[in-house]
C-alpha cells in the first residue's frame, strides 16, 4: 500500500490503528477535526471537517484506500450525526467516486443490530435493529456503501465493531470484544484479498459467547487470534451480575438499547 487515508485518527481506535500499522503502508494519512500535533515517521496529517465536502475531496486526492473510522462515535444529538455519519459518509463514497478509489474500510457498529436479543445467533442476513439514533447512522452507512458498490464498483467492508478496547471491562464485552491486534489484522486483510464486493463482517475477536457469525466473510481469510477468555475471572471480579429482569440483558446492544431517547435529556 502506498498512500492510506485514516479518518478519526485523533480517536482511541484511531490511535491505536495508528500504532498497529506502522510500515503497511508507504505513507498513513491521519486526518481529524481535532489536531494531531505528533507526527511519526510514514504518517502526515491533514485536517477535515467530514461535513465540508470541498475539505472532503482535498483529504482523498491521491490516495489508495480509506479506512473510515472518523464521525460520531457514540451516541448524541441528531445534528452532531448527521454532520458526522450521514453527510461525513456521503462526503467520503462521493469523493472516492469522483477521485477513482476503488476500496472503503467502513466502521460500521454492532449498534446497527443491537436490538436483536442475546440468545439470537446473527449474521449477515440479519435485519438491522439499531438501537440508537448512532446505530441507525451506521445502518445509513452500510446502505451507502451498498449503492456506491452496486452502482459504481467501490468495495466496501461494513465492519460492525463491538468493543475495541486493549481487553473488556463488563460481561456483555466477554461476547463483543474485538482486540486491537485482531482490528489491524483484518484491515490488513480487506485491502489484501482480490475481490472484497461490499461484505458485513462482525468485527469481533475469537471469543467464546459470541453472538455474531463471520462464516459468510470466509473469503476474505480473516482469523481473529485473541479472545476475550483470558480476562473471564477479572471480569467476574469486577462487573457483578446483573438481575435476570434487567432490560439491558435482553439486547445485545446492552444500555444503548435501553437508554431513552438522546434529544429528551
Amino acid at each position: 500500500m502506498k498512500r492510506i487515508i485514516l479518518t478519526g485518527a485523533a480517536g482511541i481506535l484511531g490511535k491505536a490503528m495508528r500504532k498497529a500499522l506502522v510500515g503497511w503502508a508507504d505513507e498513513l494519512v491521519l486526518s481529524d477535526i481535532v489536531p494531531i500535533e505528533e507526527i511519526n515517521d510514514g504518517e502526515s496529517f491533514v485536517a477535515c471537517d467530514l461535513g465540508d465536502f470541498a475539505s472532503v475531496l482535498e483529504l482523498v486526492r491521491g490516495c489508495d484506500g480509506i479506512i473510515h473510522l472518523g464521525g460520531q462515535s457514540v451516541e448524541c444529538s441528531f445534528d452532531n450525526i448527521m454532520n458526522g455519519n450521514l453527510k461525513g459518509t456521503y462526503h467520503i463514497y462521493e469523493a472516492a467516486r469522483q477521485l477513482g478509489v476503488k476500496r472503503i474500510f467502513f466502521a460500521s457498529s454492532n449498534h446497527v443490530v443491537g436490538f436483536h436479543s442475546r440468545e439470537d445467533r446473527l449474521d449477515a442476513n440479519s435485519p438491522m435493529r439499531p438501537d440508537s439514533l448512532y446505530g441507525v447512522s451506521k445502518g445509513f452507512g452500510e446502505l451507502m456503501a451498498q449503492y456506491y458498490f452496486d452502482k459504481f464498483g467501490i468495495e466496501s467492508a461494513l465492519v460492525r465493531i463491538g468493543s475495541c478496547f486493549a481487553k473488556p471491562i463488563d460481561r456483555r464485552m466477554l461476547s463483543t470484544w474485538l482486540s486491537e491486534s485482531d482490528l489491524a489484522d483484518l484491515i490488513k486483510k480487506v485491502y489484501a484479498v482480490n475481490r472484497l464486493g461490499c461484505t458485513v463482517i462482525y468485527g469481533v475477536s475469537n471469543n467464546p459467547n459470541s453472538w455474531w457469525d463471520n462464516r459468510h466473510a470466509n473469503f476474505v481469510g480473516w482469523q481473529p487470534k485473541d479472545s476475550s477468555e483470558q480476562f473471564e475471572e477479572d471480569v467476574f471480579k469486577n462487573d457483578p451480575l446483573l438481575a435476570n429482569d434487567n432490560p439491558a440483558l435482553l439486547y445485545q446492544g446492552g444500555f444503548f438499547a435501553t437508554a431513552g431517547h438522546f434529544e429528551d435529556k
